[in-house]
């Protein structure tokens, strides 16, 4: 076999076959080779290129680099590869100059635009000045035009009569009963432009002074040396004052000797006309020894009075004075709230003479009809009142037996019982107390019956006087039926049912007018005295003193910083708010009805005003409107009334209008130590509309740094120094302050300038709320039977923060001068509470709900330093005044309300959150 596979091979494979399988061979191994060598070409010359390729940089020698990139001269050695070059260096360069140019041009198309806002900017503020120009034109004519109308001089002070001292040629009167104002009292000493001056005798300097009450006594003086009225020249006086009483009964002087102690005062003038004689009782048995006592032409002022000594209009009824040298405690003070008590009226007393042994004979019921003296009612009185009582269809506690030894009184008249204290716990208990007026009816008035009086209303018992015939203190100028109920002797059996029929809101409206009485005129003796000389000065129709006003002590201060424009405040897109003022200052109208008023609005001052007569002669919510005037002033000039002028769109932004002439505002803002603060939110005021003038209070000792520049925002910038660091200097009644609109607002307070004319606009609707942007509420703690604080996002609210609000100036008065030392005490204790306070005062005082503007719940600058607020501490402090002030006025005055005021007319931002609240638009 081996043989023969040699052999054919050897022979070409010849034989059987073998040729055909050699071809085959063959070109198997041609088509082999040629795979492998296409294999090397497709796959190393690749791999070898790339090589070459990536270690170009690589070769030291640039000659020996093969595939190496060639310079450019190298490049354009070729002539079509050079004209290449040319043409692409051509071409930057001519890109190059175009691009210059075009960054040329756009400098100069922005120049152009900055020129074009300039041009408009001065079209718009010629047209203002224009638009100004004319409003000042029209003005002036329409003011010569009211001028010319009226044709009347000005208006001169009348020249002061001083009469002589003797005043010989003054008519008598035919008997001093018959003594009133007219024929009784000089005029000429009292010119309406005097000022009422008031001189004091010193007790001391005349032998009655040594049976004075000390304590009396010094409370008089007391109050003498504080009084605004009283003058130490005798010589210009009105009136002359001298204190009698309450004298002590072991030294008391006879009354023949205390009445030529009398006659012979240096000013007395023969017959004491333009005197006053005061008699003041601190105890129930004070006696009237006046009564024997020749007072010619003088007044009197005591609290007890027969019929034929007292002359009414001339002669003064005054309550007692209990507090002689001490405030009333208004934490003993009980609540006016809940309405009704334990005992429907209540009744202690014991009568130690009877009418009949004082009148020494009988008279029947018959003689009372025939005009003849009354009948006694008294008994009628204890048998319906002890019937009233067995029938228990009340809880009634009437005792007409003392159980101790009764306090000593006048014939006829009951008696006190038992010590004061235990008199004013009945009295806490009672919804009504009994006063029953001596059965003799020539005494008009007792000592007794005023202490009854006084009691009641210092603890909210509602006085039920029997007998109608009484002359209560200041009966003249106080309107009783408001506080008391007065009902005739005779109607004793329907006592019962009408104090059943009375509601409980009229029960509250009685009891809340009794405590504004009784705080006002009765509690202490500053409150008796000034009363008292407001009695005689409204007679005579001579308007108050001016009330105080805080001196500002002005810190210097260098202003000149040119101050920006807040985006943020000065975004208001299209709308115009109103005219930065180029004028000077507009001050507020001074009030003009001083000497009018007190003849026009005696009663409505004296019974609801906030304060004592002679502190607020008057309600200063209503507007000041020129006498006769066709036109009303408004920011923008004069508008005719009912001319429509200001109701469209455009017309209405640039005018305040409304029915009150044109009006700033001053913005009050108190600060801490915070003048980077400070700094930012005084600039955020330039170029705000109808802004009269800034108030910046500083409440630190720590004087500002002397290289602080202040910013110049178009307004002068009062910066007034405090005695000490009180969060009440908010409210101070600064005399820099001469527009009735001011605008409390924190240093960190942050306004759009929008929402500060929108919360003024709303204001001016409604002079005697608080306006403002924050909301807050209270409510009642059932767990703790206590009232709470809250500051959570609501849709009702019961008070507005004074960071951010407008008040009238009216009020910074009241919370200064008027409301009890111990709310403003206690602000000072907690630093807290101020805007709480101020809250409470205008709700008690007006009955209404503060007005939110806007949704806006708070007003903090983003970024600014944390507050006072943001203590722990805070909200419990706040959750402690809210109980305390309760205590103090004795009910909660703060009322709720949903009433929240959104502009349609101004831009109007709401979260989408807070859409779900009520808005009355």
């Amino acid at each position: 076999e081996l043989m023969t596979g040699y052999t054919m091979l050897r022979n070409g494979g010849v034989g059987n076959g073998g040729q055909p399988w050699v071809l085959r061979w063959s070109s198997r191994i041609r088509l082999t080779w040629l795979s492998f060598t296409l294999f090397i070409i497709l796959v190393f010359f690749p791999l070898i290129a790339h090589y070459y390729l990536t270690t170009i940089d690589d070769a030291d020698d640039a000659g020996k680099r093969i595939f190496g990139p060639r310079t450019g001269n190298e490049l354009c050695e070729v002539k079509h590869v050079q004209d290449l070059c040319r043409i692409r260096e051509s071409v930057s360069e001519e890109l190059l100059q175009l691009e210059a140019k075009r960054q040329e041009l756009n400098s100069e198309i922005a120049k152009l635009n900055l020129k074009i806002e300039a041009c408009k900017k001065s079209i718009e503020n010629a047209k203002q000045d224009l638009l100004q120009l004319k409003n000042v034109i029209s003005q002036t004519e329409h003011s010569y035009k009211e001028l010319m109308a009226q044709n009347q001089p000005k208006l001169s002070l009348p020249i002061r009569l001083l009469p002589d001292k003797d005043d010989a040629t003054f008519p008598l009167p035919k008997s001093n009963r018959n003594c009133r104002l007219h024929n009784c009292f000089d005029y000429s000493r009292c010119p309406l432009t005097s000022g009422f001056p008031v001189y004091v005798y010193n007790s001391d300097d005349y032998p009655f002074g040594s049976s004075l009450d000390p304590l009396i006594k010094q409370a008089f003086e007391a109050t003498v040396r504080t009084n605004v009225y009283v003058t130490e020249n005798a010589n210009i006086a009105c009136v002359y004052i001298i204190l009698v009483g309450e004298m002590q009964e072991p030294v008391m002087p006879k009354p023949t000797e205390l009445e030529q102690q009398l006659h012979s005062l240096p000013y007395w003038r023969t017959d004491g006309h333009n005197h006053l004689i005061i008699n003041l009782s601190r105890k129930s048995e004070t006696q009237n020894f006046i009564y024997n006592i020749s007072t010619g032409r003088a007044m009197i002022a005591q609290s007890t009075f027969y019929d034929a000594q007292y002359r009414p209009g001339f002669d003064i009824v005054v309550s007692p004075l209990v507090h002689a040298m001490s405030e009333p405690n208004f934490l003993e003070i009980p609540p006016q709230v809940p309405v009704k008590r334990k005992y429907l009226f209540s009744f202690q007393g014991e009568k130690i003479e009877s009418l009949r042994s004082s009148l020494q004979e009988v008279r029947s019921f018959e003689e009372e009809i025939e005009g003849n003296a009354p009948a006694d009612y008294d008994d009628r009185i204890i048998t319906t009142l002890k019937a009233v009582q067995d029938s228990k269809l009340d809880f009634v506690l009437v005792e007409f037996t003392c159980k101790n030894q009764p306090k000593a009184s006048l014939p006829t008249e009951w008696a006190l019982c038992g010590e004061r204290d235990d008199r004013l716990e009945l009295l806490k208990l009672s919804t009504f107390a009994l006063i029953i007026t001596p059965g003799d009816t020539h005494l008009v008035i007792s000592a007794g019956c005023t202490m009854r009086l006084f009691e009641a209303l210092e603890v909210g018992a509602i006085p039920v006087v029997l007998g109608e015939q009484v002359q209560l203190p200041y009966n003249d100028v106080i309107r009783w039926n408001e506080a008391a109920l007065i009902i005739p002797k005779p109607r004793i059996t329907e006592v019962h049912f009408l104090l059943r029929s009375i509601s409980d809101n009229d029960l509250l409206a009685m009891r809340r007018q009794g405590r504004f009485l009784w705080e006002t005129y009765f509690s202490t003796s500053d409150n008796v005295f000034s009363t008292v000389l407001a009695i005689i000065r409204t007679r005579i129709q001579i308007p108050a003193a001016p009330i105080r006003e805080e001196p500002a002590v002005e810190i210097p201060h260098r202003s000149g910083k040119a101050a920006g424009t807040d985006p943020n405040m000065a975004d208001n897109g299209d709308l115009d708010l109103g005219p930065v003022e180029t004028e000077p200052p507009y001050a507020s109208p001074k009030y003009l009805r001083n000497f009018t008023l007190t003849a026009m609005d005696i009663y409505r001052n004296w019974n609801s005003a906030p304060g004592p007569f002679h502190l607020f002669p008057y309600t200063p919510f209503d507007p000041v409107l020129p006498s006769e005037a066709k036109f009303l002033g408004s920011g923008t000039g004069f508008r005719p009334i009912g001319g429509g002028a200001g109701g469209s769109g455009k017309e209405f932004q640039a005018a305040l209008g409304g029915n009150v002439p044109r009006e700033q505002f001053t913005v009050v803002m108190l600060t801490y130590e915070r003048e980077e603060v400070l700094m930012n939110s005084l600039e955020r005021l330039n170029g705000l509309p109808y802004l009269n003038k800034v108030v910046v209070v500083w409440n630190s000792p720590k004087l500002p740094s002397e290289d602080l520049l202040w910013p110049d925002i178009g307004v002068p910038i009062m910066v007034v120094r405090t005695e000490k660091n009180s969060l009440n200097n908010r409210f101070l009644p600064w005399d820099e302050i001469e527009t009735e609109a001011i605008l409390s607002i924190d240093d960190d307070a942050h306004l759009r300038h929008d929402e500060i004319m929108f919360g003024f606009r709303v204001w001016r609707e409604a002079r005697d709320r608080i306006v403002g942007f924050p909301g807050r509420y209270h409510a009642w703690d059932i767990p703790h039977q206590s009232w709470l604080y809250n500051s959570n996002y609501s849709c009702e609210l019961s008070m507005v923060l004074t960071g951010a609000a407008f008040f009238h100036k009216y009020y910074a008065y009241l919370y200064s001068y008027v409301m009890p030392q111990a709310i403003r005490d206690m602000v000072d204790e907690y630093i807290n509470c101020e805007d709480i306070a101020m809250n409470f005062l205008v709700s008690h005082l007006t009955r209404k709900p503060p007005i939110k503007v806007t949704s806006r719940w708070t007003f903090r600058c983003p970024g600014c330093p944390q507050a006072l607020s943001h203590d722990d501490s805070h909200f419990h402090e706040r959750h402690k005044c809210i109980n305390f002030f309760v205590k103090v006025y004795g009910y909660m005055p703060l009322l709720y309300t949903q009433f929240r005021v959104d502009s349609v007319l101004f831009k109007t931002r709401l979260p989408h959150d807070k859409t779900k609240c009520f808005k009355f638009i």
